[in-house]
C-alpha cells in the first residue's frame, strides 16, 4: 500500500524534521543527523535538499534568511503536529511489538 501525503515519515524525513527544531542549514543538518544518530542514519545532498523542498512547500519548514551562501530553515508548527503524530505511530508500533512478544511467552 503506498503512502499518503506524509502521513508516515520515512526515518529520514523524521531526523531532517527533528533536526530543525533548530534553524539550521543544509549542511549543519546533515551534520546533527549523524550526531544524533551516531552516524546510523545519514542524509545525501540530493536527498536532503529534495526534502527540503518538499518540506517548505507543504508548509512543515519555513526558509528563515540566507547567510555566506547558506539557506537557513526552521520547523513550524505543522511540522511540529506531523514530527509529533510519527512519534505517537513509532512508540504505537512499539508497544503492538511488546504486547505481541509478551502473549506469545504466556
Amino acid at each position: 500500500m503506498a503512502r499518503k501525503k506524509l502521513e508516515t515519515l520515512t526515518e529520514q524525513m523524521f531526523y531532517v524534521l527533528l533536526s530543525l527544531r533548530r534553524e539550521r542549514h543544509g549542511y549543519g543538518i546533515m551534520q546533527a543527523i549523524t550526531e544524533m544518530t551516531g552516524g546510523r542514519v545519514s542524509v545525501g545532498a540530493g536527498t536532503l535538499y529534495a526534502l527540503l523542498e518538499r518540506f517548505e512547500k507543504d508548509g512543515l519548514i519555513r526558509f528563515t534568511r540566507t547567510e555566506e551562501n547558506r539557506k537557513y530553515y526552521q520547523m513550524t508548527e505543522a511540522g511540529e503536529q506531523a514530527l509529533e503524530a510519527e512519534y505517537q505511530r513509532i512508540r504505537q508500533q512499539a508497544a503492538d511489538w511488546e504486547r505481541i512478544m509478551k502473549e506469545e511467552k504466556s
